[in-house]
Protein backbone atom coordinates (compact mmCIF):
# COMPACT_ATOMS: atom_id res chain seq x y z
CA UNK A 1 0.00 0.00 0.00
CA UNK A 2 1.70 3.39 -0.93
CA UNK A 3 1.40 6.09 1.07
CA UNK A 4 -0.72 7.96 -0.48
CA UNK A 5 -3.11 5.41 -0.13
CA UNK A 6 -2.99 5.07 3.50
CA UNK A 7 -3.31 9.07 3.39
CA UNK A 8 -6.78 7.90 1.67
CA UNK A 9 -7.18 5.07 3.94
CA UNK A 10 -6.64 7.66 7.56
CA UNK A 11 -8.80 10.25 5.55
CA UNK A 12 -11.71 8.21 5.55
CA UNK A 13 -11.44 6.97 8.87
CA UNK A 14 -10.96 10.04 10.32
CA UNK A 15 -14.31 11.24 8.51
CA UNK A 16 -16.13 8.69 9.51
CA UNK A 17 -15.33 8.82 13.25
CA UNK A 18 -16.28 12.35 12.51
CA UNK A 19 -19.56 12.15 10.90
CA UNK A 20 -20.36 8.90 13.86
CA UNK A 21 -19.55 11.56 16.57
CA UNK A 22 -21.41 14.72 15.08
CA UNK A 23 -24.41 12.28 14.62
CA UNK A 24 -24.57 10.25 18.16
CA UNK A 25 -25.47 13.30 19.95
CA UNK A 26 -28.19 11.05 21.55
CA UNK A 27 -26.08 10.51 24.92
CA UNK A 28 -25.19 14.23 25.18
CA UNK A 29 -28.64 15.47 25.05
CA UNK A 30 -29.88 12.37 27.54
CA UNK A 31 -27.49 13.92 30.15
CA UNK A 32 -28.91 17.21 29.28
CA UNK A 33 -32.32 15.88 29.98
CA UNK A 34 -31.26 14.00 32.86
CA UNK A 35 -30.13 17.42 34.60
CA UNK A 36 -32.99 19.60 33.74
CA UNK A 37 -35.32 16.85 34.97
CA UNK A 38 -33.02 15.99 38.39
CA UNK A 39 -32.74 19.81 39.32
CA UNK A 40 -36.20 20.52 38.46
CA UNK A 41 -37.48 17.27 41.86
CA UNK A 42 -34.35 19.28 43.95
CA UNK A 43 -37.34 21.66 44.49
CA UNK A 44 -40.30 18.82 45.07
CA UNK A 45 -38.57 15.89 47.47
CA UNK A 46 -40.43 13.19 48.54
CA UNK A 47 -41.83 13.60 51.68
CA UNK A 48 -44.21 11.25 54.05
CA UNK A 49 -47.10 12.61 53.89
CA UNK A 50 -49.19 13.84 50.77
CA UNK A 51 -50.26 17.13 52.20
CA UNK A 52 -48.39 18.60 54.91
CA UNK A 53 -49.02 18.93 58.93
CA UNK A 54 -48.88 21.09 61.54
CA UNK A 55 -47.11 20.64 65.19
CA UNK A 56 -48.58 19.92 67.91
CA UNK A 57 -50.42 17.09 67.39
CA UNK A 58 -52.75 15.01 69.51
CA UNK A 59 -53.56 11.51 69.17
CA UNK A 60 -55.73 9.11 71.29
CA UNK A 61 -53.47 6.42 72.61
CA UNK A 62 -56.26 3.80 71.33
CA UNK A 63 -56.07 4.80 67.80
CA UNK A 64 -53.14 2.86 66.43
CA UNK A 65 -53.58 4.16 63.00
CA UNK A 66 -52.67 7.84 63.77
CA UNK A 67 -50.32 6.95 66.73
CA UNK A 68 -47.79 4.06 64.75
CA UNK A 69 -46.98 7.01 62.32
CA UNK A 70 -46.10 9.29 65.32
CA UNK A 71 -44.29 6.86 67.24
CA UNK A 72 -42.00 5.40 64.14
CA UNK A 73 -41.04 9.33 63.91
CA UNK A 74 -40.55 9.53 67.65
CA UNK A 75 -38.21 6.24 67.55
CA UNK A 76 -35.95 8.46 64.99
CA UNK A 77 -35.92 11.22 67.35
CA UNK A 78 -37.76 13.18 64.82
CA UNK A 79 -40.83 14.19 67.75
CA UNK A 80 -41.31 13.87 71.03
CA UNK A 81 -44.06 11.97 73.02
CA UNK A 82 -45.96 12.98 76.19
CA UNK A 83 -48.96 11.60 77.35
CA UNK A 84 -51.75 13.25 78.49
CA UNK A 85 -55.96 12.49 79.73
CA UNK A 86 -58.36 14.44 78.01
CA UNK A 87 -61.45 15.32 79.40
CA UNK A 88 -64.69 14.04 77.11
CA UNK A 89 -67.64 14.21 78.89
CA UNK A 90 -67.79 15.83 82.38
CA UNK A 91 -67.32 12.52 84.39
CA UNK A 92 -65.33 10.40 81.40
CA UNK A 93 -61.40 11.24 80.48
CA UNK A 94 -59.27 9.19 77.58
CA UNK A 95 -55.36 8.43 76.96
CA UNK A 96 -54.07 11.27 74.51
CA UNK A 97 -50.29 11.02 73.03
CA UNK A 98 -49.06 14.63 72.43
CA UNK A 99 -46.40 15.04 69.32
CA UNK A 100 -44.18 17.65 68.65
CA UNK A 101 -41.38 18.15 66.69
CA UNK A 102 -37.67 17.96 68.32
CA UNK A 103 -34.63 19.44 68.02
CA UNK A 104 -33.62 16.84 65.42
CA UNK A 105 -36.95 16.77 63.99
CA UNK A 106 -36.58 20.51 62.92
CA UNK A 107 -34.11 20.28 61.47
CA UNK A 108 -35.15 17.67 59.43
CA UNK A 109 -38.70 19.59 59.18
CA UNK A 110 -39.21 21.49 55.21
CA UNK A 111 -41.65 23.89 56.16
CA UNK A 112 -44.57 25.07 53.69
CA UNK A 113 -43.89 28.67 52.62
CA UNK A 114 -47.47 29.06 51.65
CA UNK A 115 -48.97 27.51 55.22
CA UNK A 116 -46.84 29.31 58.22
CA UNK A 117 -46.67 26.24 61.14
CA UNK A 118 -47.43 23.52 58.60
CA UNK A 119 -44.29 21.45 56.85
CA UNK A 120 -43.40 17.86 56.08
CA UNK A 121 -40.66 15.26 56.55
CA UNK A 122 -38.96 14.97 53.28
CA UNK A 123 -36.57 12.26 52.92
CA UNK A 124 -34.99 11.97 49.41
CA UNK A 125 -35.35 13.69 45.56
CA UNK A 126 -36.22 11.72 42.66
CA UNK A 127 -33.54 10.94 40.27
CA UNK A 128 -32.95 9.69 36.78
CA UNK A 129 -32.11 6.50 36.48
CA UNK A 130 -32.36 5.84 32.64
CA UNK A 131 -33.89 7.99 29.26
CA UNK A 132 -35.95 5.61 27.51
CA UNK A 133 -36.92 7.43 24.48
CA UNK A 134 -37.35 11.18 23.83
CA UNK A 135 -39.39 12.75 20.84
CA UNK A 136 -38.21 16.49 19.88
CA UNK A 137 -41.26 18.76 18.34
CA UNK A 138 -42.04 22.70 19.04
CA UNK A 139 -44.71 23.91 20.63
CA UNK A 140 -47.14 26.78 19.57
CA UNK A 141 -44.39 29.54 19.90
CA UNK A 142 -42.49 27.90 18.16
CA UNK A 143 -39.88 26.65 20.47
CA UNK A 144 -38.26 23.48 20.47
CA UNK A 145 -39.70 21.03 23.08
CA UNK A 146 -38.45 17.14 23.94
CA UNK A 147 -40.88 14.28 25.47
CA UNK A 148 -38.83 12.58 27.55
CA UNK A 149 -39.79 9.00 28.90
CA UNK A 150 -37.65 8.01 32.32
CA UNK A 151 -36.97 5.39 34.58
CA UNK A 152 -36.11 7.15 38.22
CA UNK A 153 -35.16 6.17 41.32
CA UNK A 154 -35.38 8.05 45.07
CA UNK A 155 -31.41 9.21 45.83
CA UNK A 156 -30.00 11.06 48.69
CA UNK A 157 -31.81 9.25 51.07
CA UNK A 158 -32.41 10.19 54.79
CA UNK A 159 -30.90 7.40 56.94
CA UNK A 160 -34.24 7.89 59.29
CA UNK A 161 -36.15 6.85 56.22
CA UNK A 162 -34.49 3.46 55.90
CA UNK A 163 -35.50 2.53 59.43
CA UNK A 164 -37.71 -0.45 59.44
CA UNK A 165 -40.15 1.44 61.27
CA UNK A 166 -41.07 3.94 59.06
CA UNK A 167 -40.75 1.63 56.00
CA UNK A 168 -43.60 0.04 58.11
CA UNK A 169 -45.75 2.63 59.83
CA UNK A 170 -45.50 4.39 55.93
CA UNK A 171 -45.71 2.08 53.02
CA UNK A 172 -45.48 4.24 50.48
CA UNK A 173 -41.53 4.93 51.71
CA UNK A 174 -40.59 1.40 51.11
CA UNK A 175 -42.76 1.35 47.75
CA UNK A 176 -40.66 4.68 46.65
CA UNK A 177 -37.26 3.09 47.46
CA UNK A 178 -38.08 -0.53 46.52
CA UNK A 179 -39.02 0.69 43.25
CA UNK A 180 -37.52 1.94 39.93
CA UNK A 181 -40.69 3.48 38.11
CA UNK A 182 -40.84 5.64 35.17
CA UNK A 183 -42.58 8.84 34.15
CA UNK A 184 -42.67 11.35 31.33
CA UNK A 185 -41.32 14.92 30.99
CA UNK A 186 -41.83 17.62 28.41
CA UNK A 187 -38.66 19.76 28.49
CA UNK A 188 -38.42 23.10 26.29
CA UNK A 189 -35.75 25.09 24.99
CA UNK A 190 -35.00 28.30 26.54
CA UNK A 191 -31.77 30.03 25.27
CA UNK A 192 -28.92 27.48 25.13
CA UNK A 193 -31.00 25.22 27.55
CA UNK A 194 -33.77 23.10 28.49
CA UNK A 195 -36.32 23.71 30.97
CA UNK A 196 -38.55 21.86 32.91
CA UNK A 197 -42.44 22.56 31.68
CA UNK A 198 -44.33 19.11 32.85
Amino acid sequence: MSIREIRSCALVVALLTLGTTGCNTGSNNDLNYKATINDHFKAFPACIWSQPKKFPVQAATSDDAKTEGYDALTQEGLLTRTTAEKKVLIIASKQVNNYDLSDKGRTSWTPDSSQPGYGNFCYGTREVTTIDNSTLGTNGSGAKTVSVTYHYKIANVTSWANSQEMKTAYPSIATALDANPSDTATLVMTGDHWEFVK
